[in-house]
């Protein structure tokens, strides 16, 4: 169920960094003795990418699905000073203050469609998850989904609510279809599509929704190209979802229809 708040930690260690690439997470350690997937403020998309993964995660959490616990990550001033490496120094000065720390799944193995099959209404429901968020980063060249004490769990979700990086016409661009979920690596399994829709509408509602977007931090708000407020950016959140749940049937037809494609 969903959680009423987040813990908040501090980094005390950088480990290593998990993968090349823009944003740069890094595996790290906390003051809780815990060892943390460290998404940056300081990189890529910045705070957006940080929202995305807290509300895209919520969201999942809520349905039901397995995923990493979420953590406020506290970066101080002297964190980093001592990084040999330029860039990653470069980065973790740009990230201090709070910033968004995923569990570490110790030893979890990548999905791999071929090797696990996913039950047909679970893959459904991942599916109507995936295009009601607008996730785009779900994809058989990266599934972004781990296999942990043998069960399912879903990661990495920064990728979605991709409208806030041009925050125009949040309103218009809740109602398209999701033209992307035809890339989506469980599409060939979601054969439950209507049921799956029916299920999620009656635990995503719009109270949920907003206690959802409560648990963003005022300091990942703070945005120069808008002179809205704190609470009205987190209303367009909300709106967006709200809206988007509301006319849910527009993307699950588009999912229905990238499935028939395929056979």
């Amino acid at each position: 169920m969903q959680q009423a708040e987040l813990r908040t930690v501090t980094v005390t260690r950088y480990i290593t960094p998990l993968r090349e690439g823009g944003s740069l997470p890094a595996l790290t350690e906390a003051d809780d003795d815990f060892k943390y997937v460290l998404k940056f403020r300081g990189a890529g998309h910045g705070v957006k990418a940080l929202i995305a993964e807290l509300l895209g995660c919520e969201i999942a959490r809520t349905l039901g699905f397995k995923v990493p616990e979420l953590v406020y990550a506290h970066l101080d001033e002297a964190f980093g000073r001592t990084e040999g490496d330029e860039e990653i120094q470069d980065l973790l000065m740009a990230s201090q203050g709070l910033n968004l720390g995923l569990h570490f799944l110790s030893a979890a193995i990548n999905f791999d469609p071929v090797v696990t099959e996913v039950d047909e209404f679970k893959a459904s429901k991942i599916v109507w998850l995936d295009a009601f968020i607008t996730n785009v980063d779900r994809t058989f060249r990266n599934t972004n989904m781990l296999i942990w004490h043998k069960e399912l769990w879903l990661i990495d979700h920064g990728a979605s609510f991709y409208f806030h990086h041009s925050w125009t016409s949040p309103d218009e661009k809740a109602k398209t279809p999701f033209k992307f979920i035809k890339d989506h690596v469980l599409l060939p399994r979601a054969t439950k599509l209507k049921e799956a829709d029916e299920y999620c509408r009656t635990i995503i509602t719009p109270t949920k929704i907003k206690e959802i977007v409560s648990l963003i931090p005022s300091e990942w708000l703070q945005w120069e190209e808008t002179q809205q407020t704190e609470e009205e950016i987190k209303e367009v959140y909300a709106r967006f979802l709200t809206t988007r749940l509301d006319h849910s049937s527009i993307f699950i037809k588009e999912a229905e229809n990238a499935r028939q494609a395929l056979i």
